[in-house]
């Protein structure tokens, strides 16, 4: 079995203040869309973008990320909670951020911008689909480093399976009612489990990026691009979730399915219906 190898979650200090690995992903990810977006312009593909355009587009994509993601972690993972402590959802420092929150964020950003440009909708979210990806795949790999967002229980002869020391509590707690899970706590002093973040680092960044990036190169419907982000975020992260451990204070919802599962359903839904008719729409000129 595998060591989580229980990474210092600060990068580095300044004096008393320390940057953290996780808030250096979200740079990178930024850092990452804004080159990759100014490499497409530049190539000509979508044809009347300008470079200085991807400055108020990252801008508007960043508050979108931030605000909706930490306002969709408040309402749909802890709502009684932060109803009782309002003052807790300006504590971002102590984590909880939501990707499903952040998509609508973005969502509500690029709508902002395509009216601030006299585009269309999806002229602009059809751009931006394919900056995305990596963005999360950082996001995941933070996640790892801290050791955090741990993967479901494994057998620990399974070349996959991995310990993580952070996760000491909830392996008491899951192995309590379960003696092959207490031999394996007893043997271990931790339980095996998926490391889920590496999967939906792969899964939702890596190999999403890739389809989109290699689909978008060519003319497109309108609309299309987007739908496959949809479609492929939201398959992906469903698959994800069956290794992923579900959160502790919500468990598996109706049909034993996970938060996270339930909130990718619609995705994928949207994704097909739009990628349907999209199909009926006059193609676009190359995307990348």
């Amino acid at each position: 079995m595998l060591i989580h190898p229980q990474l210092n979650p600060v990068a580095f200090s300044i004096g008393s203040f320390g940057v953290h690995w996780y808030g250096l992903m979200y740079l990178f990810g930024f850092m990452l869309f804004l080159l990759l977006g100014r490499m497409r312009i530049r190539q000509g593909n979508p044809a009347g973008w300008k470079a200085e355009e991807m400055d108020d587009l990252l801008f508007y994509g960043v508050l979108g990320v931030i605000l909706g993601g930490r306002l969709g972690y408040v309402l749909f993972y802890k709502p009684g909670f932060y109803l009782s402590h309002p003052l807790d959802i300006l504590k971002v420092w102590e984590g909880g951020m939501s990707f499903h929150g952040g998509f609508l964020g973005v969502l509500f950003a690029m709508i902002w911008f395509a009216r601030k440009t006299n585009r269309r909708f999806f002229e602009v979210a059809d751009f931006v689909a394919p900056l995305v990806p990596i963005g999360l795949a950082f996001g995941r790999l933070g996640n790892f480093i801290n050791g955090e967002l741990w993967g479901r229980v494994t057998a620990p002869t399974n070349f996959w399976a991995m310990g993580f020391p952070s996760a000491r509590a909830e392996d008491l707690r899951v192995a309590a009612d379960n003696p092959q899970w207490q031999d394996w706590l007893s043997q271990y002093g931790m339980l095996p489990r998926h490391a889920s973040q590496l999967y939906e680092m792969v899964l939702e960044g890596i190999v999403l990026f890739a389809l989109l990036w290699w689909y978008s190169a060519k003319p497109r419907h309108r609309g299309q691009v987007s739908a496959l982000f949809l479609l492929g975020y939201g398959g992906f992260r469903f698959i994800a979730e069956f290794a992923r451990e579900p959160d502790d204070f919500l468990g598996l919802l109706a049909g034993q399915l996970s938060m996270g599962q339930w909130l990718s359903l619609p995705m994928i839904i949207a994704g097909g219906v739009l990628f349907w008719l999209a199909s009926n729409r006059p193609a676009e000129t190359p995307q990348a």
